[in-house]
């Protein structure tokens, strides 16, 4: 119990911390230091409390409700879509449903096809592994990106990786890797990837709708397909 209290009570005064350093954070992130040196000077900020924490103060939406809100808004379209489109990728990216129709695997599908059906090439972004990979082998040459280490079948950890490191891992599965990317993506002002944008942007401003009033054609036109009654 007395343990307990002594977590809580040092968590209060991190928050508190955080929360009073703020502007001078974003002061010294926006002038771009490079991520290690950000996870030198503010190490609570690795951290997925904080991540959802800086998100808000810096949009003032909650990362993790915006984003569940609108993917299940948007789920059952999407899939749709997907289900009628000839692109070979998408199908494979369907075929995981086979196996496992729950929510969780569904929205899975709709992220990792989401960059096909948007004609994106993410295969620089999104990387599979074995344990016994090597670290550097594992991201080297991502600079945005998700790597997903499996053994065979068996999933065994997802991480989200900045500038070649590994940022933040044992995360339990795919969607909630691209939650925290988004967090991050903001609390270090890193651009999106180029080879990824209008993915990233539908994420921002479709499921998120965050700076929506403001898209670009490829991806308007996937938020009218949205509302449409036909495929």
């Amino acid at each position: 119990m007395e343990e307990m209290k002594k977590k809580k009570a040092d968590m209060k005064k991190v928050n508190e911390f955080m929360a009073s350093t703020f502007s001078l954070r974003r002061k010294q992130i926006v002038e771009e230091p490079p991520v290690a040196e950000v996870k030198t000077k503010w190490p609570a900020l690795f951290t997925e409390q904080q991540i959802k924490a800086e998100f808000t103060q810096i949009t003032s939406a909650d990362l993790r409700g915006s984003f569940f809100s609108g993917l299940g808004q948007h789920l059952p379209r999407l899939l749709q879509l997907y289900r009628a489109s000839s692109f070979p990728e998408l199908k494979k990216v369907l075929s995981m449903l086979e196996e496992d129709n729950s929510n969780q695997t569904k929205e899975d599908v709709i992220l990792r096809g989401l960059p096909y059906f948007l004609r994106e090439d993410p295969s620089n972004f999104l990387r599979t592994a074995e344990p016994t990979d090597m670290e550097d082998s594992m991201t080297r040459g991502m600079n945005v990106g998700i790597v997903v280490v499996k053994q065979g079948e068996d999933l065994l950890d997802i991480s989200v990786v900045l500038e070649e490191q590994i940022i933040l891992h044992g995360i339990k599965d795919y969607s909630h890797a691209v939650v925290m990317l988004m967090g991050l993506l903001y609390a270090l002002n890193i651009d999106y990837p180029k080879e990824l944008q209008y993915t990233f942007e539908v994420i921002q401003k479709v499921l998120m709708n965050i700076g929506s009033e403001n898209c670009s054609a490829r991806v308007h036109g996937l938020r009218n397909r949205l509302f449409r009654k036909t495929v």
